[in-house]
């Protein structure tokens, strides 16, 4: 009973915009997070003035990737999380044909992951899209976005049938609320109105994405991605509570229409109050009801709490929330949360009844190499198991869990920030924010102690 089951997927999870570099390499075109943290640009001002160079080469998995994927063997991984670059396979956005050079690379990938009996599962959209899309139609607030999405959808499900079957179509997708031009391509400053309109496109395009791979690739499984961003009671004052309810169903309403097929009353009646409406076309209601996902996927760092009085929030990372005070933070900020993730376990499986998926877990941290070139990072060995030990309750729970793979197994360049500093991996790669070092992969101590937990089916957690 104190083991994951046998068909545990256990690995880790990164993104193409924050590993591979090679930015314009082989006809790739440029994505919105290559412009990140500096906001909508045009593609024609200087790349100096954009990203300070830091993604132009990430962590060079372009390159380097035989090599990362051998550490990845190492550690036991039997899947790993990547996303695809869409601006790798349609360079726009809206070309009519898409790029083969882009299309080889992640053969390349998928190959070299299946020597090594690693499911790859895959993300098509991972908080990026073509800065084409947004100078030319204005992100996700025209409708035709949908279609070049299929497009890309279908290039990738046909090329890719027989050697992926695990999918999402967008990492998480609730984050457009608080990062519009992340998420869906729009100014930061962008109303409800517009902000809401652009999301009913995306769910659409998802919707068709999960349709699409059912019917191309009938073996696959494919789901959807929150961020679980669980919100406690700040008290058991009704008001309190209330308040949970409401800031909870900001994000379940993803949840809601990718799985149930249909918008719930709760947002029907947010859009009416806050004079919201949501334009909708003959069969955008239909295409939402036959698109039920398989699985539900989702990434957990934190709790928060809600209160009904808006002078206890506090200005969180991206997300505003009120301070638990029984909970400490880690050196971001973040609150360090263990039994919320069995919390969010279970609250998400009494909802939907469907397999849930851990596809983003970890902890952010400066972490330091020793004179003798080790890296003592036991602060990220106790954060992750104590929510193992958790996710591990909640199967005991009766929580039908596929799988776990942690946030980022490598370290990697954060998309928001393009800074190295904050390393979540068990593979420390010597590359600083100014760029300089020489990109030599060395195994953290978490390497090890992880290997122990896959190797022994979670035997090795301390309880």
């Amino acid at each position: 009973m104190n083991l994951f089951p046998q068909d545990f997927l256990w690995g880790g999870a990164i993104a193409a915009n924050q590993t591979e570099g090679a930015f314009n390499q082989d006809g790739k075109g440029l994505s919105t997070a290559d412009l990140l943290p500096k906001g909508i640009l045009s593609a024609h001002q200087e790349r100096a003035d954009k990203t300070a160079g830091i993604k132009d080469l990430a962590i060079d998995f372009y390159n380097r990737y035989p090599e990362d994927i051998q550490l990845f063997k190492e550690m036991g991984f039997t899947c790993l999380r990547l996303s695809i670059a869409w601006t790798r396979i349609f360079p726009h956005g809206d070309e009519s044909q898409p790029n083969e050079a882009g299309l080889a690379y992640y053969d390349r990938i998928f190959d070299e992951l299946a020597k090594h009996d690693i499911k790859p599962f895959v993300t098509l959209s991972h908080y990026e899209m073509p800065v084409g899309l947004v100078e030319h139609y204005g992100g996700w607030a025209d409708r035709k976005l949908i279609e070049f999405f299929e497009r890309y959808a279908v290039t990738v499900f046909e090329r890719y049938q027989n050697k992926v079957k695990l999918w999402l179509t967008f990492n998480e997708i609730n984050m457009s609320l608080h990062a519009p031009y992340t998420g869906v391509g729009l100014p930061e400053a962008a109303d409800e109105q517009a902000i809401y309109q652009a999301i009913h496109h995306q769910l659409l395009a998802s919707a068709k994405a999960v349709t699409l791979c059912k019917q191309i690739i009938p073996d696959a499984q494919i789901g959807n991605m929150l961020l679980g961003a669980l919100n406690y009671p700040y008290t058991c004052n009704p008001d309190d509570v209330m308040a949970a309810v409401h800031e909870n169903n900001k994000w379940l309403f993803f949840g809601d229409v990718q799985t149930r097929g249909r918008y719930p009353g709760y947002i029907l009646r947010y859009f009416r109050d806050n004079n919201i409406e949501v334009r909708m076309e003959e069969g955008d209601l239909e295409t939402l009801a036959e698109a039920s996902v398989d699985f539900i996927s989702f990434s957990y760092y934190a709790s928060g709490c809600a209160s009904a009085d808006p002078k206890q929030k506090e200005v969180g990372n991206i997300i505003d929330s009120v301070p638990n005070p029984y909970l400490e933070k880690s050196q971001w900020g973040w609150l360090i949360d263990p039994k919320g993730l069995r919390v969010l376990l279970n609250f998400l499986y009494d909802r939907y009844q469907k397999p849930l998926f851990i596809v983003e877990n970890g902890l952010g941290a400066r972490d330091e190499v020793t004179a003798d070139g080790e890296i003592i990072d036991d602060y990220r060995i106790k954060y992750l198991n104590d929510h193992l030990v958790q996710a591990r309750e909640a199967i005991l729970d009766g929580v039908e869990l596929m799988g776990f793979t942690s946030w980022g197994p490598i370290d990697l360049v954060a998309n928001s920030t393009a800074e190295m500093d904050k390393r979540y991996g068990f593979i420390y790669v010597d590359r600083r924010d100014d760029g300089s070092g020489t990109l030599e992969r060395i195994r953290k101590e978490s390497f090890f102690w992880y290997r122990d937990v896959i190797q022994t089916r979670g035997a090795s957690l301390n309880v």
